[in-house]
């Protein structure tokens, strides 16, 4: 069933969170179009146009209408990375069933050691961003000795579990790369309202591929930055099938 609700949602975390006296104005926020939970439904009809909902940001991902093709939002250029693995500019009006946004700005950059994985890339995060909870803007960039990442076909009626979906995704080995992989780290307090941990799409240097990052290794030049946010607002779900809170 199609939810066009408009229905917006700010999620405020705890003040802990706060690095000074916050005003609606000077609070950062994710900006959200629909859920995780959303997709697990499964529902994958999209919700808002993609351009629409990344306008003024500068960093994000998410996925299309039928899950047709990854979203990756980099310096404010918006891709769809099909199961051709090529990223290319989203210039129509395409929709979105899940899409997480910002405008990004570091709060904090690390060097990563040599050889570190994107499965063990968590604890790093979030003692950059000195909290495990909410939601933390992430950028990786660099050279990577291994990245693998993937891209899933459009989706027909009767929508399969998102796991089915997941299953039939194209995987590109692309060997030794330098990217740009971006993201979010969703804590547990925001459990359904964001892929749990941490969730990376990322493109190639040259943007001749990318995709939803599977796994990598870095190399030696590899760079996190983060940006623990205040907040998320999410929009575009029906508030008694999504709940937040």
């Amino acid at each position: 069933m199609r939810r066009r609700l408009a229905l917006v949602i700010a999620v405020l975390l705890s003040s802990a969170l706060l690095v000074a006296p916050a005003t609606a104005d000077s609070r950062r926020l994710a900006v959200q179009v629909g859920t995780y939970d959303y997709l697990l439904s499964p529902d994958f009809d999209g919700l808002v146009s993609a351009r629409a909902a990344s306008a003024g940001l500068t960093l994000g991902l998410g996925t299309f209408d039928r899950l047709d093709g990854e979203l990756v939002l980099v310096g404010g250029v918006l891709y769809r990375v099909g199961t051709d693995g090529t990223p290319t500019e989203v210039t129509d009006d395409r929709t979105t069933p899940f899409f997480e946004g910002v405008r990004f700005r570091a709060r904090a950059s690390v060097p990563v050691p040599p050889g570190t994985t994107c499965a063990a890339m968590g604890p790093l995060v979030t003692a950059a961003a000195g909290t495990s909870a909410g939601m933390v803007a992430v950028r990786v960039r660099g050279t990577f000795s291994d990245l693998v990442t993937r891209s899933v076909e459009a989706q027909p009626l009767p929508y399969p579990s998102l796991a089915q979906a997941v299953a039939g995704q194209t995987v590109f080995p692309l060997g030794q790369r330098r990217a740009v992989l971006v993201g979010f780290w969703t804590g547990p307090d925001l459990l359904g309202v964001g892929a749990p941990g941490l969730h990376l799409h990322g493109v190639t240097a040259d943007r001749t591929v990318g995709g939803h990052v599977l796994s990598c290794v870095t190399g030696a030049d590899v760079q996190l930055s983060v940006e623990p946010l205040d907040g998320v607002v999410v929009s575009g779900v029906d508030r008694e099938a999504h709940r937040i809170g």
